[in-house]
């Protein structure tokens, strides 16, 4: 046999493409292996994707599986992964071609084993503790005798039976019961919307509000006692206006709402002792009560009657407390008629007097008297009063004559002032200057130059005279300094030529080096 008989292909095996292999692999792993538990420590957890969906892998010491849960059964899912947390999840092994590998696509997730359980436990009781939820500060006392008890438990099981046979017992009130699962899916969502629904009913409404609520379950595992853990739940019981008495499992049995609640009760049957007096107690109480009562009105009374006693010895009679207002009435009596007769006497010794006075001087002298003294004085006020209004017509004329110089002095000071101003204006405006012959010489934006440098570094100018501007170029350079005695008469000079109507344009002829300059 040659040896290309061992390389020549087998024309009976099929040709897979690498898409059809990968589906035959996925189709084969997901029919042998479509529903599994699978326990495991979650490593590499980043948090949900933005897509809601979250990846992470489950490892063990000696293997580790790819996780995907999708974004919807993320949402519903009680207990949320975490970083290092072992759990148990439940799901279907399923492949992602694109990077040829397995995975395992998640449906439900719960702690693996009584310590992960814990540590979840205690983790969230230290949030929820740092939010202030369990702080005794916001507790509020459970009334002594509440009218209506509200009870929030299941409604099948014996926990509702014993609150009610210790209620009736101790003493009957009406109950609300508000049923709800007490454990396994929803059940945390249901006991969060019946505290929330007890809080909702109105005071006075047709359902009757409680007064004080129970919240109560029987015992279990931690994992059957774990919706009264949830935050929801915690939360709803902090939030309660209505005192919240929580009486769940047994009195080993700690959960978050415990926490919470206003009161913890070590079973539902303690719950309801704490909830309400015991009626028998209350009417030994109340009897007694009323024996203490009755024989403290007596002895008040009678302790009362002695003090008035003794008192009532202590006053005085009605004879002795007359005795003294009858002798002064007596007194006042035998003053009464000397002093009425002495009142008398003075009053018709000051009418007689009067009478006396009226005699000596009568109306009618006064009389003549005061006319005497008003024909007296008759032109007196007069006299005075015309000599008043003519010192006051002088002092008026006087102002009168102040007043109508008084503008004219003013304006003279003014116009004195507007002279000086004008004048000491003219002076220094730069106009006075350029009508002397001198000239301003401004670049393109206006602004004046002083010197030759700055004049050729602009290029073009403009040139201010006392009668106009000119607009001028830069064409060549002179001495940077100029005889002195070409620099100065040529100010005189222009101003000679002007005064004899020679033409200012001539004026470069004579060597000035303004003229040269400026020349358009």
């Amino acid at each position: 046999m040659s040896a290309s008989a061992f390389t020549a292909p087998i024309a009976n095996v099929p040709e897979w493409s690498v898409t059809e292999l990968a589906t035959a692999l996925k189709r084969t792993l997901e029919d042998a292996f479509g529903h599994v538990r699978l326990k495991g420590e979650i490593s590499g957890y980043r948090g949900p994707h933005g897509s809601g969906h979250a990846y992470f892998s489950l490892k063990d010491g000696g293997a580790k599986i790819d996780a995907v849960i999708w974004k919807g059964t993320m949402l519903r899912l009680r207990h949320k992964p975490k970083e290092g947390l072992e759990v148990v999840v439940t799901g279907r092994i399923t492949t992602y071609p694109g990077k040829s590998a397995y995975q395992i696509v998640v449906d439900s997730l719960e702690p693996a084993g009584a310590g992960a359980w814990m540590a979840l436990l205690e983790e969230r009781r230290r949030l929820l503790a740092a939010e202030g939820l369990f702080d005794a500060a916001r507790k509020r006392a459970v009334p002594y005798l509440p009218v209506v008890v509200g009870v929030v438990t299941s409604p099948t099981g014996a926990v509702i039976r014993d609150i009610l046979h210790r209620l009736a017992d101790r003493f009957p009130r009406p109950v609300l019961v508000w049923p709800v699962r007490v454990q396994g899916e929803g059940a945390a969502e249901e006991i969060a919307a019946a505290i929330r629904g007890f809080n909702a009913l109105e005071p006075g409404g047709a359902i009757p509000r409680p007064d004080v609520l129970i919240v109560a379950r029987g015992g279990g595992s931690i994992e059957d006692l774990w919706c009264f853990n949830e935050e929801i739940v915690v939360r709803a019981a902090a939030a309660s206006a209505i005192p919240l008495i929580s009486a769940v499992g047994h009195e080993t049995d700690v959960t978050l709402i415990d926490h919470a609640a206003d009161q913890r009760a070590p079973t539902p049957t303690g719950a309801a002792e704490m909830a309400v007096p015991v009626l028998h107690e209350l009417l030994i109480d109340l009897e007694g009560l009323s024996r203490r009562h009755a024989g403290a009105l007596l002895r008040l009374v009678d302790q009362r009657r002695g003090e008035l006693r003794g008192l009532t010895r202590a006053l005085p009679g009605p004879e002795a407390l007359l005795a003294q207002k009858r002798q002064r009435l007596d007194l006042a009596e035998a003053r009464l008629a000397p002093a009425l007769a002495a009142n008398a006497r003075d009053a018709q010794g000051r009418f007689n007097r009067a009478l006396q006075g009226l005699a000596r001087n009568p109306p009618s002298l006064r009389l003549a008297r005061a006319r005497e003294r008003l024909a007296a004085i008759d032109h007196r006020p007069r006299h005075a009063l015309e000599r008043v209004l003519a010192v006051q017509g002088e002092r008026l004329n006087g102002l009168s004559r102040r007043l109508e110089q008084a503008p004219g002095h003013g304006l003279e000071r003014l116009a004195g002032r507007l002279s000086r101003a004008t004048a000491l204006f003219s002076s220094l405006n730069y106009r006075a200057v350029l009508a002397r012959g001198y000239a301003l010489v401004l670049d393109s934006a206006g602004t004046p130059i002083g010197s030759a440098e700055a004049a050729r570094a602009a290029g073009r100018l403009t040139v201010e005279f006392a009668d106009g501007r000119v607009a001028a170029a830069v064409e060549g350079t002179a001495p940077e300094t100029p005889p002195e005695s070409a620099a100065r008469p040529a100010p005189r000079r222009a101003a000679r030529r002007k005064e004899s109507g020679t033409d200012a344009k001539k004026a470069p002829a004579e060597g000035a080096l303004q003229g040269s300059l400026f020349e358009t």
